[in-house]
């Protein structure tokens, strides 16, 4: 009977101690977990909301509200620049957007470098119309106007050399191109200029057509360039003016010399005399 009690509290005691051991390593794969949790969660960061472009941007296209979106980024490597809210994007309202001035891609943070100001432009790109194209054109002080052309202003364009079989061999002046748009003026589209200056180039804004003409004309004479009234919606004819024009200068016709009619007659002679006696012509 001993043998069985004795039997009986070895195999309670080794229970026991199995049973001890297990919750010890319960709670020993617990804390390990707590300690794993608590790291991971040492090493998160502060994140806030910015605004990024939902699609890729290429330079040169309008940001609208439908481009962009907000994204969660690390607090603490925040780039400089960033928009935290549509007024600090849109800051003159949807009106005046932005434009991209460096490649955006999709989910990238909008920062201030890498778009022009409210209602500003990337340049030449972003002022042609579809189709259109910029071509630039040779001026001086005579014939750009004595500096007062300014981007968005229109002008006609006149071609002035010798063209032969039209005006015959000497200097012809025609109109070629007229109300043609101004996109930049030597280097700058900028159209806030404050005073006159004497430019070198004028580029304007046709179509590829117009391109080889204006190409063809530069090469072979010289182009002046008139500028239009803002307000004048007039279309200029077709004009050409050579120096005889110029100078009023008409040209008579000689009239032919009369083709004397010849008679028909007979001839005598008379001694030392001769008679010439008219008489109807027979045929």
């Amino acid at each position: 009977m001993r043998a069985v009690f004795g039997l009986v509290l070895i195999v309670g005691m080794a229970l026991a101690g199995f049973a001890i051991y297990m919750v010890q390593g319960y709670f020993e794969q617990q804390n390990a977990e707590l300690a794993a949790q608590r790291a991971v969660a040492a090493q998160n960061v502060a994140t806030v909301d910015v605004i990024a472009v939902n699609r890729q941007m290429l330079y040169g296209e309008e940001i609208t509200t439908a481009d962009i979106q907000f994204i969660k980024y690390a607090e603490p490597f925040l780039p400089e620049g960033v928009f935290m809210t549509q007024e600090d994007l849109f800051a003159q309202g949807a009106g005046e957007p932005r434009v991209v001035l460096r490649q955006l891609e999709e989910n990238e943070p909008i920062i201030e470098i890498k778009v022009s100001e409210p209602g500003g432009d990337a340049g030449l790109t972003s002022r042609l119309a579809r189709g259109m194209r910029a071509f630039a054109i040779r001026v001086d002080v005579t014939s750009g106007v004595s500096g007062f052309l300014n981007t968005g202003d229109r002008v006609d364009i006149y071609w002035s050399g010798r063209a032969e079989g039209i005006s015959g061999d000497g200097e012809v002046t025609m109109l070629i191109e007229s109300g043609v748009k101004i996109v930049a003026v030597d280097q700058t589209s900028d159209s806030n200029r404050g005073e006159a200056t004497v430019a070198r180039t004028v580029t304007v804004e046709i179509t590829p057509q117009e391109v080889a003409s204006l190409a063809q004309a530069q090469s072979t004479g010289r182009l002046s360039l008139s500028l239009v009234g803002r307000e004048d919606d007039t279309v200029a004819e077709a004009t050409e003016v050579d120096q005889r024009a110029l100078l009023g200068i008409i040209e008579r016709e000689i009239a032919p010399e009369p083709i004397e009619e010849q008679g028909c007659s007979i001839r005598t002679r008379r001694g030392a005399e001769t008679v010439d006696t008219p008489i109807p012509c027979t045929n």
